[in-house]
């Protein structure tokens, strides 16, 4: 495959996530993953600084879809149904090449703790960005902290419920994202 051709960031995510679980992570290289995904070396290092962010590609889009639903929520919105509106926005942008790599992904992260703090991190840096666009709406912090972090834990069952549906399922992410968020909205109000 010509180094040219479009995609080398998400083919060097796909081939670094397949090479992880095959083999595991300390035992794939940069060299492995760059070839795997038809590139080169060098295409790698314009992507990536090292192996270690390929787990949190795209983290960046996707705080920032979340951040921009959160803030054109109507301005009625409740924190919960702004978060909504940010889970949606971002689920816009996943699709099936999403979908297909999520188990392989889990597998990975599963085997490996730095992959574990990694990804960790991760749901750090979304809920921070939730938690920014709400406190901007004028939400106060506890609560957009709050907001955000089941944000994230909406996110995250919501893929992985999206993941584990067949191929052939009609609803994308934002219907499997808004259940989770529903579920986790029903279970605070159990707490008391």
């Amino acid at each position: 495959m010509a180094r040219w051709q479009p995609g080398a960031a998400q083919r060097l995510v796909a081939a670094a996530v397949d090479l992880f679980a095959e083999q595991g992570y300390d035992a794939t290289t940069v060299a492995q993953i760059a070839e795997r995904a038809g590139v080169t070396k060098s295409t790698f290092f314009r992507h990536f600084p090292d192996k270690r962010e390929l787990l949190v590609a795209g983290q960046e889009t996707l705080s920032r879809l979340l951040a921009e639903g959160i803030a054109e929520a109507p301005a009625d919105a409740t924190p919960l149904q702004a978060v909504a509106a940010g889970l949606e926005r971002a689920s816009s942008a996943m699709g099936p090449a999403n979908r297909e790599l999520g188990p392989r992904l889990k597998a990975a992260v599963a085997a490996s703790t730095e992959l574990q703090e990694r990804d960790a991190l991760k749901s750090v840096g979304l809920s921070a960005a939730m938690t920014a666009a709400l406190v901007a709406r004028g939400v106060p912090e506890p609560t957009a902290h709050l907001a955000g972090e089941l944000g994230v834990l909406a996110f995250k069952r919501g893929y992985a419920r999206w993941c584990e549906s067949r191929g052939d399922d009609a609803e994308g992410l934002a219907s499997h994202a808004l259940a989770a968020l529903e579920d986790l909205r029903a279970a605070t109000a159990s707490l008391g």
